[in-house]
């Protein structure tokens, strides 16, 4: 290699070393402002407003749908099912025909009562035309008995004689009240048909079976041309649907408040369906005994179920409002913080865009329907104040932030979503 090329190359090397060191000088020197500068910008943040509204102090539990009315249909009569007026679950009205049982058996028994009845009714007749003619012989007998005892005490008529006109009238009184007794058989035998005929007739009307309520119809349980006895297996089960209702339990301690509040007007509640859904009804009943396993109180509310959302044996999440507290003021749950002292938030200074730490008294969290849950604030946070609801992790005191606006619009859809709930 000539010197020339070897000086060119040792050049260019030297050139290269001086460069990486100035650049590895000119980084380290630059670090530092670098890692200050990023301290110093300010943090992207989203805040909230705080609002002031009128928020339902609720109690929350698991509740089963149950029907208010459950009838079991049987048959009052025995007989063949000739039809089935009806299809399985379906909605049938009060006095809806549901099934028809073979009348011809007792249509027959009707008949022939009518006969005895007839018959009964000539038999009274008769005894009392007998009864006529006895009681006219009986006073012929004894005007006889009469004057013979008379003709006896002046000597004209012989002892026989006497007692012979006093015994025909002895027996004409006794055929008299022979024809009486005739006469009260026969009307005892003529009520006893007619109540004999009253009770086939009412039996007659039981061939054809009604809905006693208005319902849904369970399965059927006989088919046309089984053969039913009476007051066996249930033929059919109906559930009254609208209203209907929903029990749940809550604790004991929640009693005093509860009677309290529904003393003041029946509380309202609600029937959650799904995350957007739900059903508003009343509270209609409180039992009159804790359970002593579980430490609750039962409880029943009627939902007016005209759209049969609600069904029975269904499980559901129930939400009860005691009381509507006023003037309540509200942020975002997730804008409350937790530190040694205890609960605090970020309160954002519009005019600086810093920020100041402020500890404050949370009474509960609330979740209106559509909406996120809320921190309802007892103290520390006054109505219209902006707080920190994301971005928390990079705040202290003084610290200057940059709101994101995309979420500066949270206390106006909470004002919203409480206001579509009353």
């Amino acid at each position: 290699m000539s010197f020339a090329k070897l000086f060119r190359k040792t050049t260019l090397i030297t050139a290269l070393v001086v460069a990486l060191v100035g650049s590895e000088a000119c980084q380290k020197k630059e670090g530092p402002n670098a890692m200050a500068a990023m301290m110093m910008a300010p943090a992207i943040v989203k805040a909230a407003q705080a609002v002031a509204t009128d928020v339902p102090l609720t109690v929350t539990a698991v509740g089963t749908v149950e029907a208010i009315a459950s009838v079991d249909v049987k048959s009052r009569v025995a007989g063949q099912i000739l039809k089935v007026a009806f299809t399985e679950g379906q909605q049938v009205a009060k006095d809806q025909v549901l099934f028809e049982i073979d009348s011809e058996p007792l249509k027959r028994q009707i008949a022939q009562i009518q006969a005895d009845l007839v018959k009964d009714e000539a038999l009274e007749q008769q005894a009392r035309a007998n009864a006529a003619r006895d009681e006219a012989t009986m006073k012929q007998a004894r005007s006889s008995a009469e004057r013979g005892l008379a003709l006896s005490k002046e000597g004209i008529f012989s002892k026989e004689q006497t007692e012979q006109v006093v015994a025909t009238a002895d027996a004409a009184e006794a055929s008299l009240n022979a024809d009486r007794a005739a006469i009260e058989s026969a009307v005892a035998s003529i009520k006893s048909d007619r109540a004999r005929l009253a009770q086939t007739e009412l039996e007659l009307s039981y061939t054809t079976i009604t809905a006693p309520i208005s319902g849904r119809a369970g399965a059927v349980m006989a088919k046309a041309g089984n053969l039913v006895k009476e007051n066996d297996t249930a033929l059919v089960t109906l559930l009254q649907l609208a209203p209907i209702y929903v029990s749940f339990g809550l604790p004991e301690q929640l009693l005093p408040d509860v009677r309290k509040y529904n003393a003041q007007s029946p509380l309202k509640v609600n029937a959650m369906l799904g995350p957007e859904t739900l059903r508003t009804g009343t509270l209609r009943f409180i039992d009159n005994t804790v359970d002593t396993a579980t430490g609750t109180i039962r409880l029943k509310a009627e939902f007016a179920n005209s759209e049969h959302s609600l069904w029975p044996g269904q499980f559901i999440d129930v939400q009860a409002q005691l009381l509507l507290e006023r003037n309540r003021v509200l942020i975002p749950s997730r804008a409350i913080q937790t530190g040694p002292q205890g609960k605090y938030v970020w309160v954002l200074d519009p005019g600086t865009s810093t920020v100041a730490m402020r500890p404050v008294n949370v009474l509960r969290n609330y979740q209106a329907p559509k909406s996120i849950e809320r921190a309802v604030i007892g103290s520390g946070v006054k109505a219209g104040e902006m707080v920190i609801s994301e971005g928390q992790m990079r705040l202290a005191p003084g610290a200057k932030v940059q709101v994101d606006k995309s979420g500066t619009q949270l206390g106006a859809s909470l004002v919203s979503s409480l206001d579509d709930r009353s």
